[in-house]
């Protein structure tokens, strides 16, 4: 109930600054469609509790919204920094030079509101199940939502219908977020041509300049109508200051113009051939990927300034400054997912777009504290991409490159074309190459240290190691759902790498799991009943004519998230009720639960065994399927205690275990899952046992 409230507090605010909504000269239309998103999910999420939940049961049965809405809550305060930063009339032209090309309103602020949302109304779902103390109200709750989670929804165009206004997808909704950003720009591009009307009576020299050259850039239909200006004009201003260089030897700088701290990448060399690169590149928008501001030329000293937003440091930096001498891990699940999912989607972009990184590592990806909130979230931007004519070569140090082997963050096959050419400058990049990157980047943003950083490996022979299948080890606390994510994506064979769409969208409902399971930091934490690698190729192949599953907007993530429920839940219900049938059938020893001689497959995601607090998990409470144990079960149960016979969760007594014959340990397979309810109704999802420490996974396993 609390984080409700604090909700409704930043709402509040925001509708307060709305006011104002005639004095936002910059993203005016992006600031109030984001207001009215918020305002719509308010709406929404208060409807589903007010029908759904008890007032008087909200320090009890409401704990399983917490978490959501906590992050809800983090979501709605970093929409109102957004909006205030587009209200402030300080530095304008600055500003105006920042923000006029991002899409951060959709790209980051909705796609965070769209990704939480579906949690939210699943977890009062839950709590709605258990609410109050009728059985038969309980029951029917249980069949009401189980309805809303059936294949024939799962159509987009459907999907909408059904639940647009529910998920913030309707229509109307969805036209909004394509037409916003397009519709801010000719805004802008309006008012600059009043000011520039007005003549030099209306603005100084300096304005005017900048004015010419956010009409350039706003004006521009084609990437390929890009324009430099004069460096002169840059490094000529009355307020331009070079404040530090980004590393030794960078091509990298800081500098302060018009009040505001940019990045500068100073290029010498011949400039024109360069021209039609640069253009792509600073029509590029994306809030996970750095692009350029607006260029400056010098064809006589043959230098080029292109500026960029300031970030302040790289991954690389941060997690050595956080895990520091004691080599702790850097950072929460929740944290490190988020960080992983802004990286994968930065990069998505960029293959969308026909450009693959090449060298793609923790130096390259630079991070930004998120002021909204204290909980260690950050703001992640993909750099280092590129002008390849200009780049450093893999055997070269690069501009912000740790001090490792560089060679560690190479694909086998990209290693294998460096040693065959002698020329490690010509080497040819795939998407699936940068795929390989990122599986080295989410070991050390999960592990803390550098892949192989323990290993004897040195020089030449990581390469000949790596292209032999040889990659870094996990230790035994890392959770299975994402140690192997990072290992399929440094799988050795470039076509059983998944594409970052996949990535996007596994990670996205890890997001989720974690939300709904906040016990993910106890000793025995809950693990995803079910693959989601499994789940994405099922979807992938239905959906797969389709433009909705691959680099879909983001405004088609709510159905995604539903689309990966619904088989998930129809895949744990088939297990529980397989289950139920070999139970009652008496021949559990016949059974692929019970009979030792029974090969049973390694399951990358092994259903939970070991009871939890945890007070949800991915809608085993909202299909019906628990059956409580009778009342009569139970005493005839505790009676025969003295027969030392074990029971089935069925209530039944089984055969008893054979003289000599040592008890086997749980399966760690759907098949041995067990729920429970608690003393307050919640659902308590059972635990994995024991893992192996093993950190390798083979190919072999994978597949």
């Amino acid at each position: 109930m609390e984080q409700f409230r604090q909700i409704g507090e930043v709402l509040g605010s925001l509708k307060a600054l709305m006011v104002f909504r005639q004095e936002i000269r910059i993203n005016q239309r992006q600031c109030s469609l984001l207001v009215d998103m918020y305002n719509h999910a308010f709406e929404v999420i208060a409807e589903e509790i007010k029908h759904n939940l008890k007032f008087q049961e909200k320090s009890t049965k409401w704990k399983v919204l917490e978490h959501p809405l906590k992050e809800l809550h983090r979501i709605f305060r970093e929409g109102e920094l957004y909006i205030r930063q587009c209200l402030e009339t300080k530095d304008w032209w600055a500003r105006a030079i920042s923000l006029a090309q991002n899409t951060d309103c959709v790209e980051f602020h909705l796609h965070n509101l769209l990704t939480c949302l579906p949690v939210v109304h699943e977890v009062i779902e839950v709590a709605g199940e258990i609410a109050g103390c009728d059985e038969e109200e309980m029951r029917k709750k249980r069949i009401m939502f189980s309805k809303m989670y059936e294949k024939e929804w799962m159509d987009p165009k459907i999907f909408q219908r059904k639940f647009g206004k529910q998920y913030l997808v309707s229509h109307d909704l969805c036209h909004r977020m394509d037409s916003a950003w397009r519709e801010d720009r000719w805004l802008l591009l309006e008012m600059i041509g009043e000011k520039r009307s007005l003549g030099s009576s209306a603005l100084t020299k300096q304005e005017h300049r900048i004015s010419e050259l956010l009409f350039a850039n706003l004006d521009r239909l084609e990437p390929s109508k890009g324009k430099l200006f004069p460096s002169s004009f840059l490094v000529g201003s009355s307020d331009y200051k070079l404040k530090r260089r980004l590393g030794n030897g960078s091509q990298y700088k800081e500098i302060e113009w018009m009040g505001e701290n940019f990045a500068v990448r100073h290029i010498f060399g011949h400039i024109e051939p360069l021209i039609p690169e640069i253009s792509l590149l600073s029509s590029i928008s994306h809030p996970h990927v750095m692009h350029f501001l607006c260029g400056f030329s010098d064809e006589e000293k043959k230098e080029c300034f292109l500026v960029m937003e300031m970030m302040n440091k790289d991954l690389n930096s941060l997690i050595k400054e956080i895990c520091g001498p004691r080599r702790r891990i850097p950072f929460s699940l929740p944290v490190a997912v988020d960080i992983m999912l802004q990286i994968a989607r930065g990069m998505e972009y960029l293959h969308s777009r026909k450009l693959c990184h090449g060298n793609l590592n923790t130096s390259n990806i630079l991070v930004n504290a998120r002021n909204s909130s204290s909980d260690g979230y950050f703001h992640v931007k993909v750099s280092g991409f590129g002008l390849a004519s200009v780049k450093n070569c893999p055997s070269r140090t690069s501009p912000n490159q740790t001090a490792a082997n560089p060679f560690i963050w190479y694909a086998p096959e990209v290693l294998l074309e460096l040693e065959q050419s002698g020329n490690p400058c010509i080497s040819k990049y795939t998407e699936k190459a940068d795929v390989y990157s990122f599986g080295m980047v989410c070991f050390e943003l999960l592990m803390g240290k550098v892949p192989f950083e323990d290993s004897h490996l040195q020089g030449d022979k990581v390469s000949r190691n790596v292209r032999a299948g040889e990659r870094p080890l996990f230790p035994y606390p890392t959770p299975k759902y994402l140690s192997s994510i990072t290992k399929r994506c440094w799988q050795a064979d470039p076509a059983n790498r998944p594409n970052f769409s996949s990535v996007c969208r596994i990670l996205r409902y890890i997001k989720r799991f974690l939300l709904m399971n906040p016990d993910h930091s106890q000793p025995d934490p809950p693990l995803p009943p079910v693959d989601y690698f499994d789940l994405d190729a099922n979807l992938s192949r239905k959906f797969a004519s389709r433009a909705v599953w691959e680099v879909a907007p983001v405004s088609q993530i709510p159905f995604q998230m539903f689309a990966y429920r619904v088989i998930e839940k129809d895949k744990t219900t088939s297990t529980t009720s397989s289950k139920e049938k070999s139970s009652e059938s008496g021949s559990d020893g016949a059974s692929a639960c019970g009979d030792e001689n029974v090969s049973i497959p390694d399951d990358p995601f092994p259903a939970p065994l070991v009871r939890s607090r945890s007070p949800s998990l991915s809608g085993s409470s909202s299909n019906g399927s628990i059956k409580r144990i009778s009342t009569k079960k139970t005493l005839e149960r505790r009676n025969s205690k003295s027969s030392g016979l074990p029971w089935n969760s069925t209530g039944q007594q089984t055969a008893p275990i054979q003289k000599g014959r040592a008890l086997r340990p749980p399966q760690t397979t759907p098949c041995g899952r067990s729920l429970r309810m608690n003393s307050e109704g919640q659902l308590l999802v059972a635990n994995p046992s024991r893992r192996k420490k093993s950190g390798h996974m083979s190919d072999s396993e994978l597949t």
